[in-house]
């Protein structure tokens, strides 16, 4: 078997291509892309992406040892590859975290370790509290659990008093009369009918985060974010879940919930300088689930491509992959 051998400097290893990969109808509207590489009888792990909105890209599969693992990505409901593109319909964290057992089922794993960074910790942490038993461990990133004051702090007020240059674009976007309340008026132009209209709050929102997610400003990352197709999803699918709250039955649910969880073998991998995802988040949820090893990376912000950030996370996929 070949042996494959990790980039000295940000740790991921080789790219390498999926020997499966398909769709799965998982309702009468939506078909999910998924795919397989690495090792067929390796160890299962399944990414969960960002977002929500973000979809998939070759480079996620690098996180993990191909000869170890048998490697599962799959886009969310309306991005990525995901059909209907960019729709908010039936389109909520259940129906996510019901689509993820379903490619559990269908292919055919009794269990798999779950890997998820930023909203992809959020889903993540809630299928781990919904099927604990089907987790055989978390790693998690830049920890978002969906409370208020986490989605005010950088789309109302708080991340705009670090990035004012970032910011100026996103807030020029929204009359003055409007922006008391950012998240209802982005969201009243992302569901608008006019395609200008959308178009324009799409890339207003989707580079705000962008242009912060990393520690050091990087010109191509933010272009990507500034790309119509990716905005149009990344925009509104994030907006449509915050308005309503993630569609949790509480506030802090996920942290009430973490007693289903703890369990389960955890790490919890943290950018020390976090504006997206700042880590009293990660702290809390280290507080509440104390058993999970919180690793602090002290030269990092959000991005899970930092070349830090890769090298605790690979860490801890390394580690994890013969449990």
């Amino acid at each position: 078997m070949k042996t494959f051998e990790r980039d000295p400097f940000t740790w991921r290893y080789p790219a390498v291509e999926p020997f499966n990969s398909g769709f799965l109808t998982v309702s009468n509207l939506h078909t999910v892309y998924y795919e397989e590489s690495g090792n067929p009888k390796g160890r299962p792990i399944v990414f969960v992406h960002g977002g929500p909105g973000g979809g998939t890209e070759p480079k996620h599969r690098q996180f993990f040892s191909p000869d170890l693992y048998r490697i599962i990505l799959f886009d969310q409901r309306g991005c990525g590859k995901s059909t209907p593109f960019a729709s908010l319909e039936e389109n909520t964290t259940w129906d996510l975290v019901s689509d993820m057992e379903k490619i559990r089922t269908h292919l055919g794993l009794e269990k798999w370790h779950v890997f998820g960074g930023s909203w992809g910790s959020t889903l993540s942490l809630a299928y781990a509290q919904k099927h604990s038993e089907r987790v055989s461990a978390l790693i998690l990133r830049g920890i978002f659990l969906l409370r208020k004051r986490e989605i005010d702090w950088f789309y109302q007020d708080g991340a705009s008093r670090i990035f004012p240059d970032a910011w100026e674009p996103y807030e020029k976007a929204i009359p003055l009369k409007e922006r008391n309340d950012y998240l209802t008026a982005y969201h009243k132009r992302l569901t608008s009918s006019d395609e200008k209209v959308r178009a324009e709050a799409c890339k207003a929102w989707s580079v705000w985060e962008g242009s912060v997610s990393k520690l050091y400003p990087d010109a191509s990352f933010i272009d990507h974010y500034s790309q119509p197709d990716f905005a149009l999803a990344f925009a509104r699918i994030e907006c449509h879940y915050f308005v309503n709250k993630g569609f949790l039955k509480s506030d802090d649910q996920l942290l009430q919930d973490v007693s289903k969880i703890r369990h389960v073998p955890g790490v919890i991998v943290q950018g020390r300088y976090d504006v997206v995802c700042p880590m009293d988040s990660a702290w809390a949820l280290h507080r509440a689930w104390p058993e999970a090893e919180l690793v602090t990376v002290w030269d990092a912000g959000h991005a899970a491509g930092e070349p830090s950030l890769c090298r605790a996370l690979i860490a801890a996929t390394d580690r994890f992959a013969h449990l």
